[in-house]
């Protein structure tokens, strides 16, 4: 009877190191697992992207781009699962022709730096830029309608002068005219062969737009209150009030008496004639 080693006391020692360690992607993906953390948390804590942490979990290290960069990755992800990283590069650099040759380091730390900062334009430098730009467009309109108020603009050989500018308190009548209203002699001076029309900004200030029946622009401006224009063509006037509501209108020497709103837009069209708006 042998007292010697059965046979299979006498197989040779299998060495199962390398059979037995996981993978460098099941190692890590088990680790987070009893970690309790998602791949989202691992990528929130790490800014690597999703699709990278789950390519190295399954070892498929392709779209890290490099072993640099593969490297750097397997570092930062085992370290976000408590996992000491160097055992799993040594694996990596055995498994991938030995470690690469040394990188600068500043442009992947460039990288790093710059890569939060793509996740959208800077709209607060942008708002900033657009207020001030809007800003700076009511103030130039402001001061240019102060520097026209005491101008007048006449289309088509037209006269009307301004309020005076001394009175501190625009008058509810006409600046141009000392009566509220044209007298019959003054409806009878207006050319019958041409279409007139007298704008005036009585309460309050209102943008204008004048056309003539060839499209020509005879007009684009703010009228201050108290401010008259007077406008002719020899076929028709084309309008666009701004403030309707603001605008006392005088057609072929007749008021127009339509009851517009405050800040209502109104296009108009007047011929000669009896006063027609369309």
């Amino acid at each position: 009877m042998s007292i010697g080693n059965s046979p299979e006391d006498e197989r040779p020692f299998e060495d199962v190191s390398e059979e037995a360690r996981p993978s460098i992607g099941r190692a890590l993906r088990q680790a987070r697992l009893d970690a309790g953390l998602t791949v989202d948390d691992v990528t929130n804590a790490t800014r690597v992207r999703i699709a990278i942490v789950q390519a190295i979990e399954a070892d498929n290290f392709a779209p890290c781009g490099g072993d640099v960069y593969a490297r750097g990755h397997i570092r930062t992800l085992a370290k976000a699962v408590h996992l000491d990283p160097a055992p799993l590069l040594a694996q990596y650099d055995d498994s991938h022709g030995g470690r690469p040759a040394p990188t600068p380091a500043a442009p992947l730390f460039e990288a790093e730096r710059i890569r939060p900062e793509r996740r959208g334009p800077n709209w607060t430098a942008a708002m900033v830029a657009a207020i001030v730009a809007v800003v700076g467009f009511v103030g130039f309109t402001a001061f240019k309608g102060g520097d026209d108020s005491g101008k007048s603009a006449v289309a088509e050989g037209g006269s009307t002068p301004t309020s005076d500018k001394t009175t501190p308190t625009p008058k509810t009548d006409k600046p141009k005219d000392p009566d509220p209203e044209p007298s019959d002699s003054a409806i009878a001076a207006v050319p019958q062969d041409k279409v007139t029309v007298q704008v005036s900004a009585v309460d309050g200030r209102s943008w204008v737009g004048v056309k003539d029946h060839n499209g020509r622009l005879l007009f684009d401006d703010l009228l201050k209150k108290g401010d008259s224009k007077t406008f002719q063509d020899s076929e028709k006037i084309n309008l666009v009030l701004g403030d309707a509501g603001a605008i006392d209108l005088y057609v072929n020497g007749k008021k127009i008496d339509d009851d517009w709103q405050p800040g209502a837009v109104e296009r108009l069209t007047y011929t000669k004639g009896d006063p027609q708006a369309g």
